[in-house]
């Protein structure tokens, strides 16, 4: 265990880290904060969860000058969410220090972000393509740049952001700290450590750290048109206190949303056609627990940082393992164990195979849920939601209703039907879910074929190749989406 009190911190950044209740470092923040405070480069290979914002904000806002009026520091993030979440963050983190700290992002007019970057930020988090933007309107200028983030490096591969990144980070000086997070290492991130970053040392969360050893996986074979059913069955029985359904598609996200709440369950939804405040509106209400249930498209619930998450619903299977892998991260946090079921249908046992042998964890087989089962799920809910009352509550101005009852009545049918009262029948009101096709077989890109022998995997990669020096060379590798910075940032969602 590591104290923030024995990392070197100095007065205000404690004050800081006090005020937001933390004492004791992860894993990824003990390794990562004393190699950043040398100023080393640092790869940080963690899982979402696992502190890596605090990991890279404690060490930027150390280094900041608060009397020095320019750019001092840029946080490049795949989505806005992620951009929001990462500068609230970085806010409390530097409150000490009264550090400001700006968020600039696609979907929020320009003309407001270019008001507020008068008022001469001191870091910048920001999506790659907006910041792309401002740079080329001269709005900012990052030639005092001490400190570069990458987080979430493959996720901005995966959505075509390459390009954007090293367009970024060729307008901001040599001389500068560069600290790259990802969950894996797919060779173009690879080739960013390599051609911007100075030596970097790799720190890497332990596979039996990683969220992924805390959570109970289980997977269901069916058809795709008993998909819903078994979910609602599910909902009945295992009782979430939140629960997170990840959809495939947009389409899929807002049939699900509307087909939950007719049967009886408070879901919303998000995914990018959202306006900024309705996903905003929607989170809120998730971690107030004003529903019950978030359903979501990968992208869209990509780096949100939510708590009490206990059960994660994969209706589609993902695309591709490392997805997953960041889907049921959204449960088990904090040391606390969660649940994740993924459904799949026939044609895509293969799929489940790939996602296995990443997580060097088999899913243990569920059978499908039935209708009396998901009764029971439901009468035990209630059963305990009464043992509870008792042992607990004040009952007393109940007393003389109960006696007179009991008058007319036997215990048990009073029992049975205070139970029927209370109890959430199964609702089986028809709902038609438009039918996804199912995902294609495909070869496994990092190790040329779809056997999956290689036990290793994509994280003995990770351990090598890092000590090359920064490079002049500022071409593009050609790894990118060739659309608009601004077109990808709004399809993302």
């Amino acid at each position: 265990m590591t104290l923030f009190s024995e990392l070197g911190l100095d007065r205000t950044s404690m004050k800081s880290i006090e005020k937001m209740g933390f004492e004791e470092a992860s894993p990824i923040q003990a390794q990562t904060i004393p190699l950043a405070l040398e100023g080393k480069d640092i790869i940080g290979q963690a899982q979402t969860g696992t502190g890596k914002t605090a990991a890279f904000g404690i060490p930027l806002m150390e280094n900041i000058d608060i009397n020095d009026e320019n750019v001092q520091g840029i946080v490049i993030a795949p989505t806005r969410e992620l951009a929001i979440q990462v500068s609230e963050e970085l806010f409390k983190l530097g409150y000490g220090k009264r550090a400001r700290v700006l968020a600039v992002y696609g979907g929020q007019d320009i003309d407001r972000q270019i008001r507020a970057l008068k008022k001469k930020p001191h870091i910048i988090v920001g999506t790659p393509g907006r910041l792309l933007d401002h740079i080329k309107r001269k709005n900012i200028r990052l030639g005092n740049v001490h400190t570069v983030v990458l987080d979430e490096a493959d996720e901005m591969l995966n959505m075509g952001f390459i390009e954007d990144i090293e367009s970024i980070l060729s307008t901001v000086p040599e001389e500068r700290q560069t600290l790259l997070f990802s969950a894996t290492m797919p060779d173009p991130i690879r080739k960013i450590a390599e051609t911007f970053m100075q030596n970097p040392t790799l720190v890497r969360v332990k596979a039996k750290e990683m969220t992924v050893d805390r959570i109970e996986q289980y997977y269901i074979d069916l058809r795709e048109n008993e998909k819903f059913d078994t979910l609602a069955r599910l909902l009945d029985i295992q009782t979430p206190e939140l629960a997170i359904v990840f959809g495939r598609t947009k389409r899929r996200v807002d049939e699900l949303s509307s087909a939950l709440n007719i049967r009886g369950y408070m879901a919303e939804g998000i995914h990018g056609d959202l306006s900024q405040a309705k996903r905003l509106s929607v989170l809120k209400k998730f971690k107030e627990g004003s529903i019950d249930v978030l359903v979501a498209t990968d992208v869209a619930a990509r780096g949100l940082d939510i708590s009490g998450v206990t059960h994660v619903y994969n209706f589609d299977i993902p695309q591709d393992p490392e997805s997953y892998v960041h889907r049921i991260g959204r449960t088990g946090r904090a040391g606390k164990h969660g649940v994740a079921i993924t459904f799949v249908t026939p044609r895509e046992r293969g799929q489940l195979h790939a996602v296995e042998h990443t997580t060097k964890k088999r899913m243990v087989k569920m059978k499908t849920p039935t209708l009396t089962e998901a009764l029971e799920g439901q009468q035990k809910a209630v059963t305990e939601k009464i043992q509870n009352i008792i042992e607990n509550e004040d009952l007393s101005l109940y007393l003389a209703q109960a006696e007179e009852l009991m008058q007319k009545y036997t215990a048990v049918d009073l029992v049975s039907a205070m139970l029927k009262a209370l109890t959430k029948e199964p609702d089986q009101t028809p709902v038609r879910l438009t039918d996804e096709a199912p995902l294609p077989m495909r070869r496994d890109r990092n190790r040329g074929g779809s056997n999956n022998r290689n036990r290793n995997g994509r994280s003995s990669s990770g351990r090598k190749d890092f000590g090359a020096k920064r490079s002049t060379n500022r071409k593009s590798n050609g790894h990118g989406n060739r659309s608009s910075s601004q077109r990808r940032e709004k399809q993302s969602h």
